[in-house]
């Protein structure tokens, strides 16, 4: 998370309400120091820390901790007063968007240009809450937990359970991150998906699905959702519900045809009063097996 600003601010920096700030308005970094040497050591071993000491990049950056907390002159002298300096807990006095104006001096574009109107903005969501830029307890990112999905399940708890399931996506095994689908700062897709789309999506891992079919699955096409869970299932393949009553759905019964597309139950199941052999392995997918479509000039009915 470097600093994505490319204009040198102004000698005369301007904290959030537009005042301009003077050097007499600042105390340095020694002495925060002399007082926060706790902070000040884990803090220094943070990209922020080794930037802002070592090689700042503009007048802002080289305030060192009054970059980040505003000008503070007047704290050393009043330390019990919460209102001298800005500081990133829920119990401060300062609002969230006073917190977040902090960091967007440096932040505002990027991975944060949809930021605003995004549904984390718009609950009230600190930058502070998802990240500890005083401790580098993530590998990157600056992250409240050991990593992003850890930081996500903190307010997520009924995706971590999805991903404790039968069937899941591979988070849990490291394969893959909660921001390899979704953007967390913000997105012009719900629910801030990183594509424009679930199906674009889900075709950058399973591009065999796109297509083009010459016989094509309409849920399939319109959306994966319609047969899938995104984070984990306890059914085949993360699907919503077992075939072939995922297939009963839309294929209902319908006789005369001559297809054996009876409507089955759980009585129909194995070991139950009238076992149907429809019902073993994979259901309707041991004959329909191209049921994300088919290119074979036989393949109308998804069977090759």
């Amino acid at each position: 998370m470097g600093c994505l600003s490319q204009s040198v601010p102004d000698p005369k920096p301007q904290d959030a309400s537009g005042d301009a700030r003077s050097a007499d308005d600042y105390a340095g970094v020694e002495v925060c120091r002399a007082c926060h040497q706790r902070e000040n050591q884990h803090w220094g071993q943070t990209l922020h820390g080794r930037l802002f000491g070592e090689a700042p990049r503009t007048p802002l950056e080289a305030r060192g901790c009054e970059s980040c907390h505003g000008p503070g002159a007047r704290h050393p002298a009043d330390s019990s007063n919460p209102n001298l300096i800005v500081s990133f807990t829920r119990s401060s006095p300062d609002s969230v968007d006073r917190m977040n104006s902090m960091c967007l001096q440096c932040h505002a574009g990027g991975a944060r240009i949809f930021w605003n109107g995004s549904i984390h903005q718009s609950q009230g969501l600190a930058c502070s809450d998802c990240h500890n830029p005083m401790a580098q307890q993530s590998v990157w990112g600056l992250e409240a937990q050991v990593d992003a999905s850890n930081t996500c399940f903190t307010c997520h708890p009924q995706q971590r359970t999805d991903f404790s399931r039968r069937s899941h996506m591979p988070l849990l095994e490291g394969k893959i991150s909660c921001v390899d689908c979704h953007a967390p700062h913000g997105s012009n897709t719900d629910p801030l998906l990183k594509a424009d789309s679930v199906n674009q999506l889900c075709y950058q891992c399973h591009a065999d699905k796109r297509g083009p079919f010459i016989w094509e699955h309409p849920p399939v096409m319109t959306n994966c959702l319609n047969c899938h869970r995104p984070h984990g299932s306890n059914s085949l393949a993360l699907l919503v519900s077992n075939p072939p009553f995922l297939c009963q759905r839309c294929h209902a019964q319908t006789g005369g045809f001559g297809h054996p597309n009876d409507l089955l139950t759980s009585a129909n199941l194995a070991g139950r009063d009238r076992p149907d052999t429809r019902l073993l392995n994979r259901g309707c997918v041991n004959c329909h097996a191209q049921i994300h479509g088919s290119n074979h000039p036989s393949g109308a009915r998804f069977h090759r």
